[in-house]
């Protein structure tokens, strides 16, 4: 995946002014986009478009500088069809218009050429395991909430608050297939990851697949497939999101799987009462890479 990555970075430096092929390259690199979109993201603490969008304007901030050719011819060489187009966002990058950079040589802020190394950590052993399981659905209910990558997400705080206590216990004795219990599912999500952008957050129960669901509850279609299964222990929810994002710099790199769409499931075995700290298990949907 390290290989795979710096590839996709020496990619969008050749083709910096242009659209390039992200599903042949992950093709030829024997992954998915999917896979090498989350990774990236993952790892470099950005989309990838964001980190194009800011490489672009770094190259472009040397030719506004040098003032050797205007800036109409500027920004059709970096892939903008108007002065207007490429002002917006050359200022989103550099917080500055064009005009006043060629004339005053700043501010700038430049984006370097990432570059992806395997460093020694996985100190801590993951408690980690593969599961085969046949199709399911999960049922429960469903709501949009925005993407939050650190710390309490309140949308979801309040979708769950929002629902009766007997509603939690109906839900429950619902469930009769793996993962068991009252389950967080993260479903729909934007394959770069990106904070702030909407999903779908479903607070339900996971059924067999000709188990009937209730009709005033939602349902999202789980195929068969493979689940890496990890478990975690701790103050809650960092420990939660501590293991999730090592599961990308930790675990996909040294391991021969990949992600595969669909849901992330969240199990909590066992909990404090004031539920500052958590037993739970992190379902992700995987694939041999």
């Amino acid at each position: 995946m390290i290989s795979a990555l710096n590839r996709l970075v020496d990619l969008v430096e050749e083709h910096l002014g242009e659209e390039f092929d992200l599903a042949g390259l992950a093709t030829a690199l024997g992954t998915t986009e999917y896979h090498l979109r989350r990774m990236f993201s993952s790892l470099a603490g950005m989309p990838l478009s964001e980190y194009v969008r800011r490489r672009r304007m770094t190259v472009a901030a040397a030719d506004v500088v040098r003032g050797e050719d205007d800036l109409l011819g500027i920004a059709v060489r970096h892939g903008y069809g108007s002065t207007e187009a490429f002002g917006r966002a050359f200022r989103a990058v550099h917080g500055a218009n064009p005009g006043d950079v060629r004339r005053d040589g700043g501010p700038l802020r430049t984006q370097p050429q990432l570059r992806f190394r395997l460093t020694v950590e996985g100190s801590t052993p993951m408690d980690t395991r593969i599961a085969d399981h046949p199709a399911f659905r999960l049922v429960g209910h469903a709501t949009r909430v925005p993407l939050i990558h650190v710390g309490v997400n309140p949308h979801i705080q309040q979708h769950i608050a929002a629902l009766p206590q007997e509603e939690h216990a109906r839900l429950k004795a619902l469930s009769d297939t793996d993962p068991r219990g009252l389950l967080q599912v993260c479903d729909d999500l934007d394959p770069d990851g990106t904070e702030g952008t909407e999903l779908t957050y479903l607070h339900g129960v996971a059924l067999a697949e000709g188990t009937p669901a209730p009709d005033d509850l939602d349902v999202i279609e789980v195929p068969a497939g493979r689940w890496a299964v990890f478990r975690t222990s701790g103050a809650y929810p960092q420990t939660l999101q501590s293991t999730w994002a090592a599961t990308a710099t930790e675990w996909f790199p040294s391991n021969p799987w990949r992600l595969r769409p669909g849901p992330s499931i969240v199990t909590v075995l066992d909990r404090s009462a004031d539920f500052s700290s958590a037993t739970c298990e992190l379902w992700l949907p995987v694939e041999p890479s």
